[in-house]
């Protein structure tokens, strides 16, 4: 595979932040993704939020499993640390480096595939134990890479591109992220960048596990009638006599609603999408209020976006530790390795 680079060459009237720097410095490679993929909205979201938070690109870390969302890393902060790690297993790594280098802003892009199946209990361990980290979950439903299965989100009696329904119950990482004790719950749409930016500057800022479920519509294997993660909830009208595998370049579709509306998102081919934003007096601190209102809304079929839940008190897996404020990585031999007497001590401690 070609990788094409992006030109370094900056306009001198590119606006910089506070830190000195544009937006572009916050960009990767050029895409691969397919034309219109909600992935890459998400990408621009997340490049645009570093930005405006001013966040030095070199105190980022960003960590991915496998699938197409584990690919997108790679198309934004360019100049941060990166490590792609195997399949489901990106937050036990996060995990380690968290320990190591508590220092550095550590962001965790995940799919459904990636964190709800192979990664389930990756996923549940990292909420529960209360790590650091933005956890932004790509929610399209099914496997790209793999050409069009079901995913574990995938909700029951959707349809596949091939017409086949699934039977399954879905996972819901947003109820789970809320019964594991997460302390910063979001879902959004990629479309909705004037709502996914502050979710993503709110996570990134949070001192806990912050987790952000985005419904990402795959325009290639799930964008179609019956499909419950395309850009429109219900194809209306579906009268083709053949399904051509040919993608055209596609507009990227936005939405811009108020805070309690409810709109329909039309997308390319004629399914729905049906999105009920929060309304401005919602109170996000109580947990079980925000699952008991995001299944009222799930039951009517509407999809609820927004910051569903936060504790402002929120403490970390280095505040359960009790770990020092310097971190691992960088303390030397002779406090990393005590000497016997030290270990004598701690084991005497433990009997």
């Amino acid at each position: 595979m070609t990788f094409i680079a992006k030109p370094r060459l900056h306009h001198p009237t590119l606006q910089t932040n506070k830190v000195g720097y544009t937006r572009r410095d916050y960009e990767g490679r050029i895409s691969t993704l397919c034309a219109g993929c909600g992935h890459d909205s998400i990408s621009a979201a997340i490049i645009q939020a570093c930005w405006e938070l001013d966040i030095e690109p070199h105190r980022v870390a960003k960590l991915s499993g496998i699938g197409c969302s584990s690919k997108t890393p790679d198309y934004f902060l360019g100049a941060s640390h990166g490590f792609n790690t195997v399949h489901g297993r990106m937050p036990s790594v996060l995990t380690g480096a968290n320990l190591a280098n508590r220092d550095l802003l550590y962001l965790g892009v995940s799919g459904d595939g990636d964190s709800a199946s192979i990664g389930l209990g990756q996923f549940a361990n990292a909420m529960r134990r209360g790590v650091r980290m933005a956890y932004i979950v790509e929610n399209n439903g099914v496997y790209g890479l793999t050409k069009g299965q079901f995913s574990a989100t995938a909700d029951q009696g959707s349809k596949s591109k091939k017409g086949v329904v699934n039977n399954d119950s879905p996972v819901d990482l947003v109820g789970l992220a809320l019964q594991l004790g997460a302390t910063y719950v979001a879902r959004s749409f990629s479309g909705d960048k004037e709502q996914l930016v502050p979710l993503i500057k709110g996570a990134m800022a949070h001192g806990g596990a912050a987790f952000i479920d985005v419904i990402s519509p795959c325009v290639t294997f799930n964008n179609h009638a019956g499909s419950t993660k395309s850009y429109d909830y219900v194809r209306e009208h579906n009268d083709a006599v053949s399904r051509i595998d040919f993608i055209t370049p596609g507009q990227e579709i936005t939405a811009q609603y108020a805070p309690g509306e409810l709109i329909e998102v039309s997308n390319h081919d004629g399914s729905v999408l049906r999105l009920r934003k929060l309304h401005a007096d919602y109170d996000p601190t109580d947990r079980y209020a925000a699952m008991n209102y995001m299944h009222q809304h799930a039951a009517h079929g509407e999809v609820v976006t927004g910051l569903l839940y936060l504790d402002p008190l929120a403490t970390d897996l280095h505040t359960a530790l009790n770990t020092c404020a310097v971190p691992l990585a960088s303390l030397g031999p002779d406090r990393l390795c005590p000497g016997a007497a030290a270990l004598e001590k701690i084991n005497a401690a433990l009997r």
